[in-house]
C-alpha cells in the first residue's frame, strides 16, 4: 500500500463563496481592470504616484480573497527604514511595527467593518512581518501585500518575492518619486518593474487616476519640475540650483 503525501504537498479544494464581498468603497474602472490582472498573475508590482489607491486596490483584492477563503492569511510587509532598524522601539513585534503599518490597517479599515479587521489581526488571520524578518519563510495559501516598495533593495527583493509559496499571490506597491533609498538606483522596484516583460505570471501596472485633492497632482508635478531643473530646497525652505551635466 502507497504511503499518504506530506500534508505540505497535498491541496484540498476550498469552497470559495460566489457572491462578492461588500466593501463600503468602492473600485474606479482603473482598479477594477488592475484588480483582474493581479488575479490572472502570481506576483504584481504595481506602480502609480501618491493618492492613486495602490494600496487601497492591494488590500481589496487581499480582503476580498481571505473573506471568500481563496487565501488563509494576509502577509503585510512594509519596510521601516531602509534598513528596518525597530529593534529600539518599545514592545512585541506588533506593536513596534504598528507606526509603519497603520496606513494599510486604514484602508482596511475603509474597506470594511473595522472590529472585523482587528479580530481577523488578532487571529493571525493577517500577520505583519518586518522585510528583514521575511527570510527562510514560505507563505502558501497567502495573499501577501508589500507596502513602500520603492524603498525595498535589490537583495530584499529577491528574498522576499522568492517566499510565495503554493496557491498564493504577491501584490507589490510601490512609488518611483518616493525612494527614500541613498541611491535611487539602489531601489529593487524599479527594476523587478522592468523585468516583468520577460518573467511568466509577473506582471507590471500603475495606476494614473488620484483619488485625493487635486491639488495634489499640482503639487506633485511643482516638485518633480523643481527636480527636473536641478533646484535643491534647503532647510530653511530657500533654494538653489545645482549644476546638472
Amino acid at each position: 500500500m502507497a504511503s499518504k503525501p506530506h500534508t505540505d504537498e497535498v491541496y484540498r479544494p476550498k469552497r470559495v463563496p460566489k457572491n462578492p464581498i461588500k466593501f463600503k468603497l468602492q473600485l474606479n474602472e482603473e482598479q477594477k481592470l488592475a484588480k483582474q490582472t493581479i488575479l490572472d498573475s502570481t506576483i504584481t508590482l504595481l506602480g502609480g504616484g501618491a493618492g492613486s489607491g495602490k494600496t487601497l486596490l492591494a488590500c481589496n483584492v487581499a480582503l476580498d480573497g481571505l473573506l471568500r477563503r481563496m487565501y488563509d492569511k494576509i502577509i503585510i510587509t512594509r519596510p521601516t527604514v531602509s534598513k528596518e532598524e525597530i529593534g529600539f522601539l518599545p514592545g512585541d513585534l506588533r506593536e513596534k511595527m504598528d507606526p509603519w503599518v497603520q496606513p494599510i490597517y486604514q484602508n482596511f479599515f475603509a474597506l470594511y467593518d473595522k472590529v472585523k479587521i482587528e479580530k481577523l489581526i488578532d487571529d493571525g488571520k493577517i500577520e505583519i512581518v518586518p522585510v528583514s524578518f521575511m527570510r527562510g519563510r514560505t507563505f502558501m495559501d497567502s495573499m501577501i501585500i508589500v507596502d513602500e516598495a520603492q524603498n525595498v533593495t535589490h537583495d530584499q527583493m529577491e528574498m522576499i518575492t522568492s517566499r510565495i509559496g503554493l496557491r498564493s499571490k504577491m501584490v507589490i506597491c510601490g512609488d518611483d518619486h518616493q525612494i527614500d533609498l541613498r541611491k535611487r538606483s539602489d531601489s529593487g522596484f524599479r527594476f523587478l518593474y522592468k523585468g516583468a516583460r520577460g518573467i511568466k505570471n509577473l506582471s507590471a501596472i500603475t495606476l494614473s487616476t488620484n483619488h485625493r485633492d487635486p491639488i495634489v497632482e499640482d503639487l506633485i508635478k511643482y516638485y518633480e519640475d523643481a527636480a527636473d531643473k536641478g533646484i535643491t530646497i534647503t532647510t530653511s525652505g530657500s533654494y538653489n540650483y545645482k549644476n546638472k551635466k
